[in-house]
């Protein structure tokens, strides 16, 4: 069977988007904005938990990740974002949880 190479995004050029036109983009970093701003985040952050390596940090040292990143498609809901510390966010980047290796090894025991 002759099959052909899945492209990679390193592949593709640097302007490309998973279909997102740049008016979306604007409205969901300011619906995140916003979420960022509320009780309910302040909230989700007091444990000062990172919902990825479950280590422990001070609250401000969180940042919000979209579980399904906004170039992928994500919303900037309650139901799509979650603290992150910042070496998780930054490894994740805009991978979905099955495509980054960095969440199956903080499941390792």
């Amino acid at each position: 069977m002759n099959r052909k190479k899945r492209e990679s995004k390193e592949d593709l050029p640097a302007n490309f988007s998973f279909g997102i036109n740049d008016e979306r983009l604007k409205k969901e970093k300011n619906s995140a904005r916003i979420l960022r701003n509320s009780q309910w985040w302040k909230r989700q952050k007091s444990s000062g938990l990172c919902h990825y390596c479950h280590q422990q940090f001070r609250p401000s040292e969180l940042t919000m990740d979209h579980v399904i990143p906004i170039i992928r498609g994500g919303r900037s809901t309650k139901g799509n974002v979650v603290p992150s510390c910042r070496q998780c966010n930054t490894e994740k980047k805009d991978h979905l949880l099955m495509d980054w290796k960095g969440y199956f090894k903080s499941e390792e025991p």
